[in-house]
């Protein structure tokens, strides 16, 4: 049996400062990870601005009216782009308007007919992605 003292001898002895550097290093890391994670959350989890499609009516070959639910905190408008999909899934039609909290139509104009929308989303200034 070999004890701690031959081991040491034999592939030298890890020294206490060089691991309470590498504790403490792999603690700060750690810290500003979390850190990281945290603001991340907070900052993308929480947009100004959010909208989704609540339905839509094909009016003819050239037109679609679409209801959009739109979500604003702390702003009054938001850009947003909704898009007609036609039945071999291209897109045939795409507006961009205001969006405005609650509820609103919009009429997209389409080349020929649409089967289906799609709601690109909204952003407020500042907001990067759409929602």
């Amino acid at each position: 049996m070999t004890n701690q003292a031959e081991l040491d001898a034999r592939y030298g002895a890890s020294s206490p400062i060089r691991r309470q550097a590498t504790i403490a290093a792999s603690v700060a890391l750690g810290v500003v990870f979390l850190a990281w994670v945290a603001w991340a959350a907070f900052f993308h989890g929480a947009p100004a601005a959010e909208s989704q499609v609540v339905g839509y009516d094909v009016i003819d070959k050239h037109a679609v009216d679409v209801r959009v639910q739109v979500q604003l905190d702390d702003v009054d408008e938001a850009e947003c782009v909704v898009r007609a999909i036609s039945v071999d899934k291209s897109v045939v039609g795409e507006l961009a308007f205001t969006g405005t909290d609650g509820v609103q139509t919009v009429t997209v104009r389409t080349e020929r007919e649409a089967t289906s929308v799609e709601m690109v989303g909204c952003r407020a200034e500042g907001q990067t992605r759409w929602r």
